[in-house]
């Protein structure tokens, strides 16, 4: 086994209801950690008029989770946040996205999260910033968003009408400018810091419309550089896009060897490593080298469909976590096919065998693959999850690939769920997320990753 890596992604509103010392003195008695994670922002409840749901919804999917750390006193809440640090305006000047601007809420709890990164050093723990990759203002997925020109376009020009992710399209120079000049800021205002984890850099396939993504008018100008003809690859992909619509289930057993599909990873793939290399750049030339770029990726084979090329993004990347979010992958099975008309059990069975999630005979009905309840194991395999962390790391080479388990569910199934990933990973592991890590959970950490 290599080094011992176990991280922990603690949101910041953990550390404001939990305390600095009091958080970090429960993980490292239970789980002796080597690294922490959280973000830039702090958050207060809010009324369900003016707030997002904690934990978040996930397109509708995701009601039935409950927090296990409570929060203010509550297992689900409607919360508001703002920056928890000042933006430097003078980085952003001329930019179409402007960074959130400070309020009371950023100068009574914002330092805060100044204090657990230091306290969290002074421990010896490694300590991430995790940022969106596409969603302006970045510090957390439900608050911000594309404006509608940046928008990533299906092939008939629409936006997708059921989106559980923000992300703008990745082509677009607004979104890579904003986020080249968040990295700088926070690199400047948190210097303790040991590097960045970039959520969603891909296309994020939580439906069979986002397969189909991307024909801005950004992305088919970058197809056209690639020497891709952009509007035949649209009309081809509009008409498989229509066939599966339309419950035809033929295409999915070769999907990954479709043209089409072919044709749209190759685009993805670029534009997914031009906006890594273009963040590493802008770190670099902020005098900030020695910060780590760790983006977090979906799971081969559905880094196929995200654009997430393991061994292109290795070259910009410290190292690369890739997601075991088990609990979403029957959601995004169901998602995927309840569009197909007249084929809805037999795509769902079809698609969890395409993206290899069991290992045996699939669940039958559509209504059989659905986010799993608070107490309910999650309805995937244990080899299915070691069988893509060992692709991940043989596409990476020589780059570290870090399995990013979730904490979400019953915790008998999550040690078994850590146990594989711990073990696929050779060592390395995230955690994710402290709101759904009870006492027993922490336990458990502690327990399987020993040294």
């Amino acid at each position: 086994m290599g080094d011992r890596f176990v991280g922990i992604t603690v949101m910041p509103e953990f550390i404001q209801t939990e305390t600095v010392n009091g958080l970090l003195d429960n993980i490292e008695r239970r789980t002796r950690a080597t690294a922490v994670a959280t973000s830039p922002y702090v958050m207060e409840p809010a009324g369900e008029s003016t707030g997002g749901r904690e934990p978040p919804i996930d397109a509708g999917a995701g009601s039935v989770r409950l927090l296990d750390r409570p929060l203010w006193g509550k297992r689900e809440l409607f919360v508001r946040t703002a920056p928890s640090f000042a933006p430097d305006p003078g980085r952003y000047a001329g930019l179409r996205y402007q960074p959130s601007a400070p309020t009371a809420l950023t100068a009574s709890q914002g330092p805060l999260v100044a204090q657990f990164v230091a306290e969290a050093k002074r421990r010896g723990l490694k300590v991430y910033f995790q940022v969106q990759a596409a969603i302006p203002p970045g510090y957390r997925v439900q608050f911000g968003g594309p404006q509608d020109d940046d928008a990533p376009r299906l092939p008939d020009g629409s936006v997708p009408p059921r989106r559980v992710d923000k992300n703008g399209s990745l082509a677009s120079p607004h979104i890579l400018d904003y986020g080249a000049a968040l990295l700088g800021d926070l690199a400047a205002a948190y210097p303790q810091i040991d590097g960045f984890r970039i959520d969603w850099p891909e296309y994020p396939p939580y439906t069979l419309d986002d397969w189909f993504l991307d024909f801005s008018s950004h992305a088919k100008a970058v197809a056209t550089r690639l020497n891709i003809d952009a509007g035949r690859l649209q009309g081809d992909a509009l008409a498989l896009r229509r066939r599966l619509h339309e419950g035809d289930i033929a295409p999915l057993a070769g999907l990954f060897d479709n043209p089409v599909m072919r044709q749209l990873h190759t685009l993805k793939a670029a534009l997914v490593e031009a906006l890594l290399a273009r963040y590493r750049a802008a770190l670099d030339s902020a005098g900030a080298r020695d910060k780590e770029l760790m983006p977090n990726a979906f799971p081969p084979p559905w880094s196929r469909l995200s654009g997430f090329d393991y061994g292109r993004a290795a070259a910009h990347s410290s190292s690369i976590s890739v997601k075991l979010y088990t609990m979403h992958w029957p959601m995004m099975v169901h998602f995927a096919a309840e569009v197909m008309r007249g084929s809805k059990n037999r795509a769902a069975q079809q698609m969890a065998m395409l993206l290899d999630i069991v290992d045996s005979e699939p669940l039958g009905t559509l209504k059989d693959w659905r986010y799993p309840e608070p107490d309910e194991p999650h309805p995937v395999s244990l080899g299915s999850q070691k069988r893509k962390i060992a692709t991940a790391r043989r596409e990476a080479g020589n780059t570290p690939v870090n399995a990013l388990a979730h904490s979400y569910g019953p915790v008998d199934d999550f040690r078994q769920r850590l146990k594989a990933a711990w073990d696929a990973s050779d060592g390395r592991v995230w955690i994710n997320r402290y709101g759904y890590l009870s006492d027993a959970k922490l336990d458990v950490i502690g327990d399987v990753t020993s040294p």
